[in-house]
């Protein structure tokens, strides 16, 4: 079957092309290994001049760039520029600090005397072509985040990208062949998801990262983990978003907005379940319900708009799904909770939010993707933090409390991989992103991000060697 580009704000199809057949896929993992034998020998000021390179590119097409992801995904165009800024900003974050990051770590000499080291290093090498196994909701960030430190590292990069934003994956590769990295760095495979265990049980592949839902992640890391190898997984999430007494109650509920329709609701880390102290409840409530009300649902290539639509068909479905099991077993929509009027040709939803949530609902345990909020009530910080928890996901979390010894026991207590106080959870590439539980493992960005796909290696010295020098 073709891979097809779809505009989800009209149903048209875009752009078809035609799969790689295996012949095709192994002509790219061959460059990928063959790239990685000369690649891995280049120095950091050479990486990083390709890497600022790249990033010139993209910012110089900033525009093109924003309305191609629109028009295959649906994300509002002043969305989809900015994720594209925050592409070059991070593309240049690593191209500057890449080399202090992988700096060579000096032992103490006191520490390994006892062993008869004169010198011990620890030092970060490549391990060579990566399988990136990334969806569609960003589609530009999650790749990025994923190849400007593993290119920095010196390692080559493959792409499986989500079949409905081709358009956006060949953009990818046209863009680091044009900033001048050699012929096989970073390529991408156009097919299906059935060819993805071949490709990570290749090997000459030694590592995959996927970005993508609990299904894939089980997956491809029951794959990996076969041939024993690396993976990174930042799965779903069902992010709580905490308001308790001491918060400025106004603040939170603007931000809880855009915290929940960011990216039309489909995005890992957005806010889905909002768990507010009984104090605050009232006034947080009348002014969450009233923003999520007021936002505009429309073309998302207009100026303007809000929240486009749902990326695909299905999608949409799965989403009314959740609304309609939650509306049959008692749940109330405060706002939305409907297709809107007018806009039938293409996958839009309202912005909803939904109160009176029990716990056989599914979409009181289920990741909810799309403008759908839960709201919940709690009598305690007690009571919020066992609500906040009681979830199979971990990704991240926004807690709202001036209080600190309530911010000490959301640091120690909120079962995540992140916590935002008094502001929205966001990715940044100074931070360390990823989730515990079922929301994956393994850390993007950061140091931690770019040494994930290194060996680390020690190198030691003995008597008689010629000893380790900083020069």
């Amino acid at each position: 079957m073709p891979i097809a580009s779809v505009n989800p704000a009209t149903g048209e199809t875009l752009e078809t092309f035609e799969p790689l057949d295996a012949d095709g896929v192994e002509t790219r993992v061959a460059r990928a290994a063959t790239a990685f034998a000369a690649y891995r020998s280049t120095g950091f000021a050479e990486r990083a001049a390709l890497l600022r390179v790249a990033a010139d590119l993209l910012e110089a097409e900033r525009d093109d760039t924003a309305r191609t992801m629109t028009l295959e995904m649906g994300k509002p165009v002043g969305q989809a520029a900015a994720e594209v800024d925050k592409c070059v900003k991070t593309m240049r974050w690593f191209a500057e600090r890449g080399a202090a990051l992988l700096a060579d770590e000096r032992i103490d000499p006191a520490d390994t005397a006892d062993a008869g080291a004169e010198a011990a290093v620890a030092r970060y090498r490549p391990l060579g072509p990566v399988l990136a196994v990334m969806p569609w909701n960003f589609p530009l960030w999650q790749v990025v985040r994923f190849a400007a430190p593993a290119l920095m590292a010196g390692n080559t990069a493959l792409l499986k990208h989500a079949s409905n934003v081709p358009r956006t994956a060949l953009l990818l590769e046209r863009l680091f062949a044009r900033a001048g990295y050699p012929q096989g760095c970073f390529q991408t495979l156009l097919v299906a998801s059935d060819a993805i265990e071949a490709v990570i049980r290749d090997p000459r592949v030694v590592a995959v990262t996927l970005t993508g839902s609990e299904a894939a992640g089980r997956s491809v890391a029951a794959i990996a983990a076969d041939e024993v190898k690396k993976s990174v997984l930042e799965l779903g999430g069902s992010d709580p978003f905490l308001v308790l007494p001491s918060a400025d109650v106004a603040r939170a509920a603007k931000v809880a907005v855009t915290a929940r329709v960011q990216n039309n609701g489909q995005s890992c880390i957005a806010a889905k379940r909002f768990i507010v102290h009984e104090q605050v409840y009232e006034a947080f409530a009348a002014a969450f319900v009233e923003g999520m009300a007021a936002l505009r649902v429309g073309d998302p290539l207009r100026q303007g708009t809000d929240v486009g639509p749902l990326s695909t068909e299905s999608g949409r479905a799965d989403l009314e799904e959740l609304v309609d099991d939650a509306l049959r077993r008692g749940a109330k929509a405060q706002c939305g909770g409907q297709r809107p009027a007018g806009l039938d040709a293409g996958w839009y939803y309202e912005p909803t939010v939904l109160t009176g949530i029990t716990p056989e609902m599914r979409i009181h345990r289920e990741e909810c993707f799309g403008p759908v909020a839960t709201l919940y009530r709690v009598a305690s910080l007690a009571e919020a933090v066992q609500l906040a928890n009681g979830t199979p996901f971990g990704l991240s979390s926004s807690a709202w409390t001036t209080d600190r010894a309530e911010q000490l026991v959301l640091e120690r207590d909120l079962e995540a991989g992140g916590v935002f106080f008094n502001g929205m959870t966001a990715s940044h590439p100074a931070l360390p992103f990823g989730g515990v539980k079922r929301s994956g493992f393994g850390r993007e960005l950061s140091g931690h991000g770019i040494r994930e796909f290194c060996n680390v290696t020690t190198l030691w010295y003995g008597p008689g060697s010629h000893l380790y020098s900083e020069g």
